[in-house]
């Protein structure tokens, strides 16, 4: 990712939904069960949860919009899988953030130096 394209006002604006939505501890603990068990119903999800299974149809929602999981039908339910894509993306972005930063304290470095 070059430094134009990572600081682009369209880049921020895909980021920006990414990292909303690993902000709330419900969604984070969504993905990390979704990432340790494989694909998984809203109820089988609800058992690891004290959220009612409409509160987490809601957090499975922003997560998809977010780009992070996705889901599908058996029968009558929908199985919710992780999207490993957007992860890839929010670690790029926070790499790229952590070079900044690294950059920097080397400047401030060479300036107290001085």
């Amino acid at each position: 990712m070059s430094r134009a394209e990572a600081l682009s006002p369209a880049r921020l604006r895909d980021a920006a939904p990414l990292f909303a939505a690993l902000g709330d501890a419900t969604r984070l603990g969504l993905l990390v069960s979704l990432c340790s068990s494989g694909p998984l119903s809203v109820t089988r999800l609800s058992a690891k949860f004290e959220v009612s299974r409409q509160a987490l149809t809601k957090h499975l929602d922003v997560l998809a919009e977010a780009g992070l999981v996705r889901s599908s039908r058996e029968g009558r339910e929908r199985i919710w899988e992780l999207e490993p894509k957007r992860l890839d993306d929010a670690h790029a972005y926070l790499e790229r953030l952590s070079r900044q930063w690294d950059d920097a304290l080397d400047r401030l470095k060479a300036f107290v130096e001085r």
